[in-house]
């Protein structure tokens, strides 16, 4: 695995890319380094990429900001920090492709807010999740008043910064920060079989279940369903939706 920096790895094997988070020593925390190595890897996506798994080196995901790097910020130095960040996850989130993300241990603050920019969401038992930023006298700047909002509702979301509880992977996976709870140490192989699952989907089809439907899930229900029908007659009027049909008609597998 090619390192993108001394804090991000990545690599590309057949049609998955793996995203690394290799700061374990500090739990892999958010520094400079770790948002310049996400960017550049998610801008070296190449073509053949069909999906993207991000982990964490070491016994854990991600302990959020790394605080030591901001003690002394100004106010607007702040600002450009945080919509840095927004760019970020953006660029993750919009990337085309189904990005995975493969918890374990903390994942805390902005390494919530990472996870709630991947698609797929897959927690071992030892994963547990804090929004902590009440006792630190800060405020969520990652883009979770709205993206980990839309996960769990604003109710939630205000709850867990105001007590910076500890949830489990469990209750991850009751209020839909986890979509899949496995084994310890088994969260990266559930999440490579569900790369292989996904990335074996047709490309349009994938595309637009990871466009349209974040857009549709943000207008008025009119605009939504005018929306789907044009991703509807998109993908079924493809050569991809073609071959597919065929294959089912013959019934036979097919191949994307």
């Amino acid at each position: 695995m090619a390192n993108v920096n001394e804090s991000v790895q990545f690599e590309i094997k057949d049609r998955v890319a793996f995203v690394t988070l290799n700061r374990p020593e500090k739990r892999n925390a958010f520094s400079k380094v770790v948002f310049e190595g996400l960017d550049h890897a998610f801008a070296s996506l190449t073509t053949s990429v069909r999906a993207v798994i991000i982990s964490g080196a070491g016994k854990h995901f991600c302990a959020g900001l790394d605080l030591a790097e901001h003690e002394h910020s100004e106010p607007f130095e702040s600002v450009l920090n945080s919509r840095a960040g927004h760019r970020l996850f953006t660029r993750i989130r919009d990337c085309g492709r189904p990005v995975i993300s493969a918890m374990h241990g903390a994942v805390i603050g902005g390494g919530l807010e990472l996870v709630c920019s991947t698609h797929i969401r897959v927690a071992d038992e030892t994963a547990f999740f804090e929004l902590p930023e009440g006792r630190r006298g800060i405020f969520v700047g990652g883009g979770a008043s709205v993206s980990v909002a839309k996960v769990i509702g604003t109710s939630r979301l205000t709850e867990m910064m105001l007590t910076g509880r500890r949830i489990d992977a469990l209750m991850a996976e009751r209020i839909g920060l986890a979509h899949y709870i496995c084994k310890a140490g088994e969260a990266l192989v559930k999440a490579i079989e569900l790369a292989e699952r996904v990335s074996s989907n047709a490309p349009i089809s994938n595309y637009m279940m990871l466009q349209a439907l974040m857009h549709i899930g943000d207008m008025p229900a009119e605009p939504g369903y005018f929306t789907e029908s044009l991703a509807q007659a998109l993908t079924l009027t493809s050569a991809d939706a073609k071959a597919g049909i065929q294959a089912f008609l013959e019934k036979r597998n097919v191949g994307f």
